[in-house]
Order: C-alpha cells, then structure tokens, then sequence
C-alpha cells in the first residue's frame, strides 16, 4: 500500500497550491524514501524511520493547523483512490494524525 500511496500522494500535495511552496526545495527522492519510511514506521510496519525528529524537520516552516489539514485530506483521498477502504483510512489518518503537534509546533 505505501508503495503505491507515496507517488499518487505527493502529486496530490505538489499540485495544491498551498502547500507546493513547502516542497520547493524539497529533493524528492529523499522525500519520498523518508514518507515511505515514515509512513511505515507509523502504521507499525517493518520499516524503521532514520530521518530527524519531526518537530526537528518542520520547525520554523510556517506550518500551520490549517496546512496540515490540507496535507491529511490529499492523505485521505489517495487512500481512498487507491482502493483502501473506509475503515483502513480512518485507522490510517488518526494514526497521522497524532503527529500534528510534532508537525505544527503548535497544540491541538
């Protein structure tokens, strides 16, 4: 599932205009070879995350709750699109979820 996810995700996110500007000097391989290894980490799967913390690589961004918002419904919708069901999603996106503070420096 993440294989596939990955590249169908980030086009969603590249294409919005709001959040582009975040990845204009984004490498994306890194990019995506640290989501894969995110996402993997975080949905209890094998694969160990190596990057920095997330509060570490998103400090100072300009990420805000509402940027974030954006950037879990491409989540959604990609998983969706790809054939994971509703409840799958759910799962998935709480999971997400839990990293918004780390993300946003910010509290829910």
């Amino acid at each position: 599932m993440i294989t596939t996810m990955i590249p169908a995700f980030y086009a969603r996110v590249l294409a919005d205009p709001e959040l582009a500007p975040f990845f204009k000097h984004a490498t994306l391989e890194k990019l995506r070879t640290m989501q894969h290894e995110f996402f993997s980490m975080a949905l209890g799967g094998p694969v160990s995350y190596t990057g920095r913390s997330l509060s570490h690589t998103h400090h100072g961004r300009g990420i805000s709750k509402h940027h974030f918002g954006l950037f879990i419904g491409h989540l959604l919708e990609t998983l969706l699109d790809i054939g994971v069901t509703k409840e799958e999603t759910n799962e998935v996106i709480n999971t997400i979820n839990t990293y918004a503070n780390e993300v946003t420096g910010t509290s829910y």
